[in-house]
């Protein structure tokens, strides 16, 4: 029975690794927007 339990843990693993992943790339993806922005707003009030 410990065999069944074991499966299902390294699946959920994997879906962590990938949520993770995720996070990462929204994160990134959102710092990246926000110093974008910040640029060009000093840009345009500089």
């Amino acid at each position: 029975m410990s065999a069944p339990k074991r499966k299902p843990a390294t699946m959920k693993q994997k879906q962590q690794e990938e949520v993770n992943k995720k996070a990462i790339y929204w994160t990134a993806g959102v710092a990246g927007a926000v110093i974008v922005i910040l640029a060009a707003l000093i840009i345009i009030f500089s």
